[in-house]
């Protein structure tokens, strides 16, 4: 059975200088978090020359291929025809990253499928997570 879903895009990151490039991106869903998409860059592609990986709501990308949705450390939002806007804010600065909404939309159709949207409460495992939490704790 799947549990985890992953797939490669291309993703336009929009620097200030008129050079737009273009980089391999990650998107990851894992059914035992199922509320979390995982969005990974290469290591080319950061200012620590390492792949780092943001984690955020599931339901956020679903609201943000439709419309402005976010108010944190990530926003996203349709940008004309065809393409979504998705902005990463760190202390270090703002990463605007430009994706075809038609690859995000398969991939949010992937995660409907392995869990559907409004049932991701059946997918956690509390007690692991508590475990882990009262683990961490002491």
């Amino acid at each position: 059975m799947i549990t985890v879903i992953e797939q490669a895009v291309q993703a336009r990151l929009v620097a200030t200088a008129p050079k737009v490039e273009t980089v391999p991106v990650t998107l990851r869903y894992v059914r035992s978090d199922p509320f979390a998409v995982c969005m990974a860059f290469p290591a080319p592609a950061t200012l620590e020359g390492i792949e780092i990986s943001w984690t955020f709501a599931r339901e956020l990308l679903e609201t943000g291929v439709e419309r402005s949705a976010g108010l944190g450390d990530v926003r996203i939002r349709p940008y004309g025809p065809g393409r979504t806007v998705i902005e990463f804010h760190a202390p270090e600065g703002i990463a605007i990253v430009l994706m075809e909404t038609a690859e995000l939309r398969d991939f949010l159709a992937r995660a409907a499928d392995l869990v559907p949207a409004g049932t991701e409460h059946l997918y956690l495992d509390v007690d692991r997570s508590l475990t882990a939490l009262m683990r961490d704790a002491s």
